[in-house]
């Protein structure tokens, strides 16, 4: 396999380890706010992402990039991006249930296609088009089968129904952190895609444990220590946080932003069975159908590149 193509088995990869990792985090929401459940996806990735980095320096000979104010920019914008991201996701999540949180957050393929053909200029194929607007037919037939009943038809759902803006602004936050991202690993000097995600994805991660940690330590003191409390879980939250942010960084490295997130929506047949079994959460008939449609529409993402 060329080093082109490694971004499909990449987004494949994110995607299980970010449903895996959703999760854990999810559940930890009963022990900790939403300020500790995200932030433990910062604090506790950066030693598995600086293990990672390091070694591929030491293994390359690669020295140490001197990257300008335009990366630091883009780093800092995009890891504060996905804190909002995130926060969003745990709250849509809590509200509605993991499925119906995560399902929504997957509209950010779309926001993302339109944002990276204005801001970088990124072309996408028809097909991938088609593909998108598979996807997100599968993910609002999700939707319409988990929306609160009482809030209407699923357009106006979105706009009256906390948990349902939660979701889309979760996808609108994701998008742009994958835009950022991708500039930024543009940016940072390294020619090696791989070595350019793993020191994208180590500078923002401390970044964001800065950021987020900072903010939480004058507002909710205690949170820190609840925080290194929860150690056991939120170190595996942190491993597989590290894992498949490498994936996804390395998938937009090679190819466009827009065409990884549309593969990585696969992530919801994960969720859905990782919520079937570990959560409690039995799929319904029209959750079934939005994944098939789910999956052909990230199988047209693999056919854009290949036809």
């Amino acid at each position: 396999m060329s080093l082109t193509a490694f971004w499909i088995p990449a987004s494949l990869l994110a995607g299980i380890f970010q449903a895996l990792r959703s999760s854990i985090q999810v559940g930890l929401r009963q022990s900790l706010t939403i300020n500790g459940a995200g932030l433990i996806r910062y604090v506790y990735a950066l030693p598995f992402a600086m293990a990672m980095a390091t070694m591929w320096f030491l293994t390359t000979g690669t020295p140490l990039p001197r990257p300008d104010m335009a990366f630091w920019g883009y780093a800092a914008l995009g890891g504060l991006a996905q804190i909002f991201g995130t926060q969003m996701l745990i709250a849509a999540s809590h509200r509605r249930g993991f499925v119906f949180g995560t399902a929504l957050s997957k509209l950010e393929a779309l926001i993302a296609a339109i944002a990276s053909a204005i801001l970088l200029h990124e072309r996408l194929p028809a097909l991938a088009w088609l593909g998108i607007v598979v996807g997100v037919t599968g993910i609002l037939m999700m939707a319409l089968s988990l929306r609160d009943k009482a809030s209407g038809p699923l357009t106006l759902a979105l706009l009256s129904e906390p948990a349902a803006r939660l979701g889309v602004g979760a996808a609108t936050a994701f998008a742009l952190t994958a835009v950022l991202v991708k500039a930024a690993t543009v940016a940072c000097g390294i020619a090696d895609p791989l070595g350019a995600a793993l020191y994208t994805l180590t500078v923002v991660l401390a970044l964001q444990a800065v950021m987020q940690g900072s903010w939480i330590a004058r507002r909710e003191p205690a949170t820190l220590i609840a925080v290194v409390g929860a150690w056991r879980k939120s170190s595996v939250v942190g491993f597989l946080s590290a894992v498949g942010s490498a994936c996804w960084f390395t998938g937009f490295a090679l190819a466009p932003v827009a065409l990884v997130r549309l593969l990585g929506q696969i992530e919801l047949v994960f969720t859905v069975v990782l919520s079937h079994l570990m959560l409690g959460e039995r799929p319904l008939r029209a959750e079934v159908i939005g994944l098939f449609l789910i999956a052909g529409g990230s199988l047209l993402a693999l056919l854009a590149t290949t036809l």
